[in-house]
């Protein structure tokens, strides 16, 4: 299961990188909290709670490449966002300014 852990890791990583690429705050912040949520699982032995845990990481990679997009400030002061052919077919909500401005 090590190295299967191992791959679910590498995997939330390269999805992290890609979703927020040229975002340095968001990049480091998703790499600690994926650390942080593997580290505290380290512990976990039962096939059962690991086979769960195995899923969650699939699913949250799956998440983060389908249906996370980064949102960039133009010169004229509005958000552009890019999708890829990744959220082809996805809605797109836009958040409203009062979220923007807090965030």
């Amino acid at each position: 299961m090590g190295s299967e852990a191992l791959t679910a890791y590498r995997a939330l990583l390269r999805a992290t990188r890609k979703t927020f690429a040229g975002d340095t705050l968001m990049l480091r912040q998703s790499a600690v909290e994926v650390r942080k949520k593997f580290e505290e699982n380290r512990h976990v032995t039962s096939a059962a709670d690991l086979s769960r845990l195995m899923e969650e990481a699939r699913e949250a990679s799956h998440f983060i490449s389908t249906m996370l997009v980064q949102a960039k400030l133009n010169e004229r002061g509005g958000y552009e966002v890019k999708a890829d052919k990744e959220h082809a077919g996805a809605t797109l909500e836009i958040p409203s300014e009062e979220i923007l401005k807090n965030a």
